[in-house]
């Protein structure tokens, strides 16, 4: 049977990993599943957390804090699975929509799923600014790249590991997002979309993205648009 490899970056999520880590494992697939968490020098308790409740899954640390992009990347040097999605720790996205996410990669349609946050799926009303930066980032990368992306940003992503691990990924930070994103539309690889829920957070309740990620987003789409 064909496995999933389930790569969670953690840093200061000791409030919600425990629930999220509860709905991977919960969530019925028709594949088998591998779970990475990479813990990327949290400084809140999550690492002593997860000495005695990573309950089977594989754990790698982080010795720094060095950004969404490394932590990813270790996770994708260590997964072993047919199948690769990443997975944040907190709990603005529903392991249930596993099972849908991976329906177009099992009948062999697609080599990568993006999970959008607007197709229609159930969503938590919250800051108009991300949502319309989102939205310029789709533009400009459906621009430079030929695309007809609806959610470049989301964090599901879906992959086929076979084709992702051969695509550098440099980025150290949220940039991933955009890197993975121009490099996977320049490989013309068949990529698929299907709406996903999305329960957002506000910054009080410890979103970490900020308006300067933005600039790591445009220096990506520009930058892999002539090279790699």
């Amino acid at each position: 049977m064909a496995t999933l490899s389930i790569v969670i970056p953690v840093y200061n999520e000791r409030a919600t990993l425990p629930t999220l880590l509860e709905r991977v494992r919960a969530v019925r697939l028709p594949v088998e599943r591998e779970i990475i968490l990479v813990d990327d020098g949290s400084t809140d308790g999550t690492r002593d957390w997860l000495k005695d409740n990573a309950g089977g899954a594989r754990v790698i640390l982080h010795e720094k804090n060095r950004g969404k992009g490394a932590a990813v990347r270790t996770g994708i040097a260590a997964a072993t699975g047919d199948f690769l999605i990443i997975q944040d720790a907190d709990l603005e996205y529903d392991p249930a929509d596993y099972p849908a996410l991976l329906t177009p990669l099992l009948d062999n349609r697609a080599d990568v799923v993006f999970g959008s946050r607007f197709l229609g799926g159930p969503h938590r009303v919250l800051l108009f600014w991300h949502y319309f930066a989102n939205r310029i980032f789709t533009l400009i990368t459906n621009v430079l790249y030929n695309v007809n992306l609806d959610d470049m940003g989301t964090c599901y992503k879906v992959f086929r590991t076979a084709v992702l691990r051969p695509i550098p990924i440099r980025s150290e930070g949220f940039g991933f997002e955009a890197e993975v994103t121009a490099k996977v539309c320049k490989r013309h690889l068949r990529i698929y979309e299907v709406p996903i829920s999305y329960s957002g957070r506000t910054y009080a309740e410890g979103k970490k993205i900020t308006w300067l990620d933005g600039f790591a987003y445009l220096f990506c789409l520009l930058r892999y648009r002539f090279a790699d």
